[in-house]
């Protein structure tokens, strides 16, 4: 066979192997080999139709931004003096201000219904989304099939879907049209599925639960998931305290929900710069800013904000956005 022939034929099967590798790389997720279990999990679950899920799925598509992304979150890949310099921003600052202004009747309504101050709650928003202004351009369908099919590492985002579809039945919304982050997160406060459906509200008796573009609703919801994770009204936060010795090492960062007694931390060789009750229940935390190691306090409702996100740098950041604010 001739040099010339041999390639012509090795070049044929290269790009018929490149072509049968697009396709199946650009085939919906109905054609996933995990699409039947999936199917039959939502169907027993929640009553919806294999053939429905079906029509869904064979719409998304696989983004592998959105593995890259969640391969290297801010909260994991930052120190809290370059995470805060992301939030803590004059802009963000000013416009949180501009936020309230503009929304100041919801804000206090709120405020004073689920007792969570209206900067925290502005402050949330405007970390999240920039007061509305950045939630996301992937479509929520393909970030969370991307999630739920190739990321096996979090069982989260495969539950997080079957909620999605749901969700989105209850909203009466098209999946195919919603919007959100690559971790699938939505709107003005960005809940996922599960916590859209379970905290969010029509806070303006429209008869709608709509985060995308309803600020009333956006502001009440972002309210009730906080009154509902056990926010204290009135209570502090978190304050900056001095350690010394090296017992307190034992308490650093050991945990997110509150174990110790201030007493007890207190006997570790930790004090407080504000007053606070000895049998209040407390974390102490360890954030690397700008000069170095800061130790501070984590109260309960310093923990509640890390119910939103798991992650002390981001508790972090609210509360600070929050005074900027006030």
């Amino acid at each position: 066979m001739k040099k010339a022939t041999v390639k012509k034929i090795a070049l044929l099967v290269t790009t018929c192997a490149a072509l049968i590798g697009t396709s199946i790389a650009n085939a919906g997720y109905d054609q996933h080999a995990r699409f039947n279990e999936f199917a039959s999990e939502l169907e027993k679950e929640h009553g919806i139709p294999a053939q429905q899920t079906a029509a869904w799925l064979k719409e998304a598509e696989r983004l592998d931004s959105v593995l890259e992304a969640i391969a290297r979150p801010a909260e994991k890949t930052k120190t809290w003096a370059d995470y805060r310099k992301i939030f803590l921003t004059e802009k963000r600052i000013s416009q949180g201000k501009q936020f309230i202004k503009d929304n100041a009747e919801l804000l206090e309504k709120a405020e004073k219904e689920f007792g969570v101050p209206k900067e925290i709650i502005a402050s949330i928003i405007g970390v999240e989304t920039f007061y509305g202004q950045r939630q996301g351009n992937y479509r929520v369908l393909d970030s969370l099939s991307t999630l739920a099919f190739d990321y096996p590492k979090r069982s989260l985002f495969w539950r997080e879907l079957k909620e999605f579809f749901v969700m989105s039945q209850e909203q009466g919304v098209e999946p195919r049209d919603i919007k959100g982050s690559y971790a699938g997160a939505m709107g003005y406060g960005q809940f996922i599925p599960s916590s859209y459906r379970h905290y969010a509200i029509d806070y303006d008796g429209d008869g709608k639960k709509d985060l995308w573009t309803n600020k009333a609703d956006a502001i009440g919801s972002v309210a009730n998931y906080f009154k509902r994770h056990g926010w204290k009204k009135d209570q502090a936060v978190t304050q900056r305290v001095r350690v010394s010795g090296n017992d307190y090492q034992d308490a650093v960062n050991d945990r997110l929900k509150p174990k110790w007694k201030v007493s007890e931390l207190k006997a570790l060789g930790i004090t407080p710069t504000k007053a606070v009750d000895d049998d209040a229940s407390a974390s102490l935390i360890k954030l690397m800013g700008v000069n170095g190691a800061e130790f501070w306090l984590g109260n309960h409702n310093f923990y509640v904000i890390t119910r939103y996100n798991h992650s002390r740098m981001y508790a972090m950041a609210v509360y600070q956005l929050s005074l900027a604010i006030k």
